[in-house]
């Protein structure tokens, strides 16, 4: 006769199985994997192995074994799990980069229909033109306010028009229209909710950030301080560069003003007597046609024209 397992012994070998994955791992995903068929999920579980363990089961036995592993061994980095196992959820122990791991996962994701009474994930949008349905069914449309018309024995809809809004439940009539016409336009799989890596959990957005995105953060936080700095007139390494091109400029502005001069100002005070040596001299320096760029144009001959009797400005 088969061994028979015990429920008391399922427990323990599930908390045996939970307890060796907290020691074995540093990282993981926690998922919600609502929508998911247990085919897909199979094909989901077998795809990630052997970097990578899903574990799934009831969130109270989940949360009794993590509470239990933490007082016995006094290691709380994987503590913050407790607040997030809440809902249809599972958690993925991994030793694999986490981008890659979240690409990976996402390329198991299948089309789904759109069933009445389920949350939109995206907004659906029918585009105008034949539907190929015959004008029996044009209640459908009515229904859902879609204007048509019959052309050539066949349902047109005359404008594109949003069927399913993102984050409301879907309708009888929206399911049943999206089907008729062929269209299955959700697609589901793990949805990964938190990512946790040596004790800190954080946003799966963060995974999807460049060093373009890190750049772009640090310039904008670097001229925040560098114009508190300024307005606080503190200077800091931030503001130093912003408060020496300042100082020069306003002493540039007292040698123009005066007599004092010096090399640099010595050119602005040249451009300022004389702008169209400067003008003249660009054009030269480019390299092509120096010599006709160089030559000024001549002044056109300016036509006599009748004495009106009045002038502009009176």
């Amino acid at each position: 006769m088969p061994k028979v397992v015990t429920r008391q012994q399922k427990k323990e070998n599930y908390d045996k199985k939970l307890c060796g994955f907290l020691e074995t791992f540093d990282k993981a995903f926690v998922v919600h994997a609502d929508h998911v068929g247990s085919k897909q999920f199979q094909g989901i579980r077998a795809g990630l192995r052997p970097e990578s363990i899903i574990l799934m089961g009831k969130n109270t036995m989940m949360k009794r074994c993590l509470r239990n592993y933490i007082e016995r061994t006094g290691n709380d980095k994987w503590q913050c799990l407790l607040d997030v196992l809440v809902g249809n959820v599972g958690v993925v122990f991994t030793t694999m980069d986490l981008k890659d791991l979240q690409d990976k996962i996402g390329t198991y994701r299948v089309g789904a229909p759109a069933k009445a009474g389920v949350v939109a994930p995206v907004s659906v949008k029918v585009p105008a033109g034949s539907t190929g349905m015959d004008p029996s069914q044009t209640s459908f449309f009515q229904t859902l306010n879609i204007a048509t018309k019959i052309n050539k024995g066949s349902i047109e809809i005359l404008n594109e028009v949003t069927v399913v809004t993102e984050g409301e439940k879907v309708g009888a009539s929206q399911a049943v229209l999206l089907t008729k016409l062929g269209i299955r336009p959700f697609t589901y799989g793990l949805e990964i909710h938190h990512v946790v890596e040596d004790g800190s959990m954080f946003s799966p957005k963060v995974l999807n950030l460049t060093d373009a995105d890190l750049m772009a953060s640090f310039g904008v936080g670097l001229r925040n301080v560098a114009a508190i700095s300024l307005a606080c007139n503190y200077p800091t390494l931030a503001s130093i560069p912003h408060s020496i091109i300042n100082s020069y400029k306003n002493v540039l502005a007292i040698a123009v003003e005066t007599d004092y001069s010096f090399p640099l100002a010595d050119k602005v005070k040249a451009y300022l007597a004389d702008p169209s040596a400067f003008a003249v001299a660009a054009p030269a320096g480019g390299g092509g046609g120096g010599a006709a760029a160089a030559k000024a144009p001549e002044p056109e001959e300016e036509e006599e024209e009748e004495d009106m009797g009045f002038d502009l400005f009176d």
